[in-house]
C-alpha cells in the first residue's frame, strides 16, 4: 500500500481502488490498468460549495459546451476538477470566465 501523502487520492470500493497520482508516484504500486492520457488537477476553491446546488454542474457545463470533458473528485469541503493535459489552458480560460480567479 502507498504511503501516506504519497497520492492526491485513494479510492477503494467493492469493484475497485483508483488512484490519483503523479505519474513518478505510480512506480511502487501494482497497476492493472492506468488511463491512457495525461491529466491535470485543478482545485475549485469556494465557500460553502457542499451547500452550492447547481455549482459543479454550471462548471461542468461550461466545460462540457465547449466538447471536453471532466473528471469531478468532491470532499466535504472542496471540489476538484481533473482534465486532459491538452485542455488545460481552454479550461482555465472557461473557469476564468465563470468568475474563478488563477491561483499559484
Amino acid at each position: 500500500m502507498p504511503q501516506n501523502g504519497q497520492h492526491f487520492m485513494i479510492s477503494k470500493d467493492a469493484d475497485e481502488i483508483t488512484v490519483v497520482a503523479e505519474e513518478k508516484n505510480l512506480e511502487n504500486l501494482e497497476i492493472i490498468e492506468r488511463n491512457k492520457e495525461d491529466y491535470k488537477l485543478i482545485a475549485l476553491k469556494v465557500s460553502l460549495p457542499f451547500y452550492a446546488v447547481g455549482f459543479l454542474a454550471t462548471v461542468t457545463s461550461a466545460i462540457a459546451k465547449e466538447g471536453m470533458n471532466v473528471l469531478v473528485i468532491s470532499t466535504y469541503s472542496k471540489d476538484y476538477i481533473l482534465v486532459k493535459e491538452e485542455n488545460i489552458v481552454k479550461v482555465e480560460q472557461i473557469l476564468l470566465k465563470l468568475g474563478f480567479q488563477k491561483t499559484l
